[in-house]
């Protein structure tokens, strides 16, 4: 049997200070590369910090742009609104006035062809005369009345007198006369048939039949102290 001894390597002591500092360069070695390659990358895909800075601060200026825009157009729409409104208004209260206008045109159109109707044909008629007597039944048992009683020529004195009315109807087949003010009136409605005037004065007004009464014809006449001095008759 021969001795055989193993192979021995002989390697260099490295001192545990020079390996730290190696060991420092390599990591920063490595760090500097990553740190470029990031910087690469990021240049590459357009993420440059300085740019991204710069375009940050054009999109904020854009948007307080559009934002002071959008404050300026709500500001006007808001006026507009406002305006519209206010004008809105306005046509409603013209409207209004403009309705009222035309029922005011219709009475006084309606007033005008009520005294046309009755002016006089007789004007220097000497006394007491009753021009064109209306009537107009409102329901079956109601008549409106309108008549003018008018004191010809050179009227001196003031005419103070009634107006009486008698109105015809049919009551259960038979012809009844029913006049008015009735004996048993209120001095209230003894006050509505008064007359007082100079040269003319307007009357009219509405008288209740009883119920089933059917109206025939109205006849007024005015009386002074009991006398009549003029009357005048209508047929319904």
């Amino acid at each position: 049997m021969s001795i055989s001894a193993p192979k021995m390597t002989i390697k260099r002591h490295m001192p545990w200070p020079l390996r730290a500092v190696l060991l420092v360069l390599v990591v920063g070695v490595g760090g500097a590369l990553a740190m470029w390659a990031y910087d690469l990358g990021r240049n590459f895909a357009g993420l440059n910090p300085d740019g991204m800075k710069d375009r940050v601060e054009t999109l904020s200026e854009q948007v307080k742009s559009i934002s002071a825009e959008r404050d300026k157009f709500s500001t006007t729409a808001n006026a507009a609104e406002s305006q519209l409104n206010i004008e809105r208004s306005a046509q409603e209260q013209l409207a209004n006035q403009i309705k009222t206008l035309v029922a005011e045109n219709s009475k006084l159109k309606e007033d005008l062809s009520f005294f046309q109707s009755l002016l006089p044909t007789n004007v220097g008629t000497q006394g007491i005369t009753i021009q064109r007597l209306k009537a107009d039944i409102i329901v079956p048992n109601q008549v409106r009345y309108q008549l003018l009683a008018m004191q010809g020529g050179n009227a001196g004195r003031e005419f103070a007198g009634n107006l009486q009315l008698s109105v015809t109807v049919l009551q259960a087949g038979k012809s009844v006369i029913i006049n008015f003010p009735e004996q048993n009136a209120t001095v209230t409605d003894l006050a509505r048939y008064k007359l007082a005037f100079k040269y003319y004065q307007r009357v009219e007004g509405v008288v209740t039949l009883p119920e089933g009464s059917i109206i025939k014809a109205v006849q007024a006449r005015v009386l002074d102290r009991g006398q009549m001095r003029a009357q005048q008759s209508v047929n319904l």
